[in-house]
């Protein structure tokens, strides 16, 4: 494990040093996977790969790669789905005694090189999600940029707020005991909804966010696992509940608006870039 001393955050059980780690789900990226470990490790940080019911050569390049100092494999035998892995990782990161958890994708998609950022981000901000607002290159599908903005339109109006400005970025820095505990109190999406609803329930906890912009090309090993019909049909269905929710929320949601207004936080406009 790697350990920082230097700055302190609050969890469950007290005040404990600054201690983050990096999760990634993994499902089929044997030849992108390595190099996701590779560039992680260059920069001291412990990581825990999920690995979800890959197949046996997937599942053989994870067994090589968790010999590795501060690398821990956590297996599926069978896929359940991304957020389903992701919580996992979170799960027993927080209970191997990590405070902060960096979610990364397996495909090589993410500019590696700014974990780094997010974790100095963090230790000035450690009750923060810090999040990656993805500036994209021309190897983005059309399809897929332009279809992003109507899953932004809908948070937005699910949050009553800007503030979230990218829901589906699988790059960002959660504060473990905070997510936990909805964990614990509230099951989220365990496919490719995860990313969305996981960020706009713990925004309606209260939780303050921070971006940074990050570059994200598509993807590393050409392999993409999103199913076009079935999970927008999940998302569809995603943004019903979460519309619903905020309707249920509303009288807690406006008060905390005005508030947020009032108090001027930066949330909409923090980005580092």
């Amino acid at each position: 494990m790697s350990i920082v001393p230097d700055t302190r955050t609050d969890v469950a059980a007290g005040f404990v040093p600054f201690n983050p780690c990096v999760v990634i789900p993994v499902y089929n990226h044997e030849h992108a996977i390595g190099i996701v470990v590779e560039r992680i490790r260059a920069q001291n940080v412990a990581i825990v790969l999920v690995d979800d019911g890959s197949d046996a050569q997937c599942a053989a390049e994870l067994d090589r790669l968790s010999a590795l100092d501060n690398v821990t494999l956590l297996r599926h035998e069978q896929n359940r789905g991304k957020g389903a892995a992701v919580c996992w990782g979170l799960r027993h990161a927080f209970e191997q005694g990590f405070t902060h958890a960096i979610q990364v994708d397996a495909d090589g998609q993410h500019t590696l090189s700014d974990v780094s950022r997010f974790i100095e981000e963090a230790r000035v901000r450690p009750k923060h999600v810090i999040c990656g607002h993805p500036i994209f290159d021309a190897s983005i599908p059309k399809s897929r940029y332009y279809g992003r903005y109507l899953t932004h339109a809908l948070v937005w109006l699910e949050t009553l707020s800007f503030d979230i400005i990218d829901s589906m970025c699988g790059f960002r820095l959660y504060p473990l005991a905070a997510t936990v505990a909805l964990l614990d109190e509230h099951g989220v999406g365990a496919r490719m909804d995860f990313d969305t609803e996981i960020l706009v329930r713990l925004y309606w906890r209260g939780m303050r966010l921070h971006w940074i912009a990050t570059p994200v090309s598509y993807p590393l090993d050409g392999v993409s696992h999103f199913r076009m019909f079935l999970d927008n049909v999940r998302m569809t269905s995603l943004h019903v509940r979460l519309i619903l929710g905020m309707l249920i929320r509303l009288p807690l949601l406006v008060p905390n608006k005005i508030a947020r207004i009032v108090m001027r936080e930066p949330n909409k406009g923090d980005v580092h870039v």
